[in-house]
């Protein structure tokens, strides 16, 4: 049994979330903040949505840990985002996690292996730095969404992810929720999605996404592959 198994509060994850299912975001962000008190962390990449969930956080706990993958391959645009969102926001715990070196050099030292084996790349550069970064916390709340992809439908507000716990606040929020609120509160926008990147990734395996097509078309567009690997619920 490791640390977080030995401390997890006692929490029925079936009963909160049928709790929380008639709950707006705000409270669900509130719900897990009380039930993990010092032990959660939101994760985003920053993209093209991430504005949404982040204002709310900010809105009830501007100090919660925030943890950013910086994977080596990114938009230059998306780490001038990172800063100029959590700046705006006011948010002070943005935290940024990259690959291991050691491991880099012995998996992809000629940075190719997201065209060889992209799910090996995912691995080394997003699930294994993900892990480190979220061993301290026993929950962490994210930012996937029910109409984002067909794989993604029956996302629950909250699930039992390995030894932790995942918050799915905006699990019931469609694009026209989102472009709301982000209207509403005069949210700044990721400076790629006017050009047509509806959801944005890393640059090799990041395309612009056409009239029609899932948000998430756009990602590693041609492979038979739709995640990276960190929702898996393999025990992150």
């Amino acid at each position: 049994m490791n640390a977080i198994e030995r401390t997890l509060p006692l929490i029925d994850v079936p009963a909160l979330d049928a709790r929380l299912q008639a709950a707006p975001p705000l409270e669900i962000i509130a719900a897990a903040l009380d039930a993990f008190p010092g032990r959660v962390a939101a994760v985003s990449s920053f993209g093209t949505e991430s504005a949404v969930l982040l204002h709310m956080i900010s809105q009830v706990d501007k100090a919660t840990p925030v943890l950013f993958l910086d994977t080596g391959h990114l938009f230059e645009e998306t780490l001038t985002y990172r800063d100029t969102l959590a700046e705006s926001l006011g948010l002070t715990n943005v935290q940024t996690f990259s690959p291991d070196p050691i491991a880099l050099a012995a998996r992809d030292a000629e940075r190719a292996l997201w065209s060889e084996n992209p799910d090996a790349c995912c691995a080394v550069r997003k699930v294994e730095p993900l892990a480190r970064a979220l061993a301290p916390y026993a929950a962490w709340i994210n930012g996937r969404k029910r109409y984002q992809a067909t794989t993604r439908t029956a996302i629950p507000f909250v699930e039992l992810d390995g030894t932790r716990v995942k918050f799915n606040p905006l699990a019931a929020f469609g694009r026209d929720d989102l472009l709301a609120y982000m209207e509403a509160h005069h949210l700044p926008r990721h400076p790629l999605e006017k050009h047509g990147f509806a959801s944005i990734g890393c640059m090799p395996c990041t395309t612009r996404v056409q009239p029609g097509e899932d948000p998430r078309a756009g990602r590693w567009r041609g492979k038979a592959k739709t995640e990276c690997g960190i929702h898996f619920g393999d025990g992150i």
